[in-house]
């Protein structure tokens, strides 16, 4: 690959991945919905899904230094731990949910899932204990076959009770773990050759600063404005599910 990318191509990439990294530490996800328009025509669809797999390390890694004081361990270790071994499941098929259907069911349950949490609220009903697991099974498979999955996490964990930056950094924890299985589960699968590490090292490193760009925008904002931005980033992110399975 590496000689069939050009230097200007190589530019693109690291500002998008800046511009995604930014977002994604004020949404709590982005990266993995936004890049891939810009590296499948660079690097073709086959090795998008295992380089944001591996960007996500650093990606997600720089979220965890900018917010760790934010993490919700109890939380993070319930949904790490479950999600983990259905990721490698994902991974081995990684095609195995991006079929249209699929799209728009994803899609259509994270629009729903924004007036649900807040009908739950309000009824003092959250998602915890061994719902808070089921769904981190789901998101296991969903993580391991998709390189977008970051939204389906931020509107478990809002559910679960977090709001605004703990749900960042949450996030970012789970987010971390899983992509260590996954790069795990690639290079095992022989999807992972040294052009795809070298875009991954690219797109990881450059989204990087995007996290303490991210952290200084969100420590000014008021609480209930984060959680704005946050259930507005989940219908958008379902809505761009809902699209691409209509296609």
């Amino acid at each position: 690959m590496p000689e069939h990318v050009s230097l200007l191509q190589y530019l693109l990439v690291a500002l998008c991945a800046l511009g995604a990294g930014t977002l994604g530490g004020v949404a709590g996800y982005g990266t993995g919905l936004l890049m891939p328009l810009v590296l499948v025509p660079i690097v073709g669809a086959d090795a998008v899904v295992p380089i944001i797999g591996v960007s996500a390390l650093l990606t997600n890694g720089s979220r965890v230094a900018a917010f760790r004081h934010e993490v919700d361990l109890r939380r993070a270790l319930i949904v790490a731990s479950v999600a983990i071994p259905t990721c490698f499941l994902g991974a081995y098929g990684y095609t195995f949910l991006s079929g249209a259907g699929a799209s728009i069911l994803i899609g259509s349950f994270l629009i729903a899932m924004v007036p649900l949490r807040i009908a739950l609220k309000r009824l003092r009903a959250r998602l915890s204990g061994a719902g808070l697991a089921a769904a981190g099974v789901g998101y296991g498979l969903l993580a391991g076959g998709t390189s977008g999955s970051g939204v389906v996490l931020i509107s478990i964990l809002m559910a679960s009770g977090l709001n605004g930056r703990a749900v960042v950094a949450t996030d970012a924890i789970i987010s971390m773990a899983i992509g260590v299985a996954k790069t795990g589960a690639f290079q095992a699968f022989g999807a992972l050759p040294l052009s795809s590490w070298i875009m991954a090292l690219l797109v990881g490193l450059s989204a990087t600063p995007g996290a303490f760009i991210a952290k200084r925008l969100t420590e000014s904002l008021p609480i209930h404005i984060h959680n704005a931005i946050l259930d507005a980033a989940i219908v958008c992110g379902g809505a761009i599910l809902v699209a691409q399975g209509l296609r």
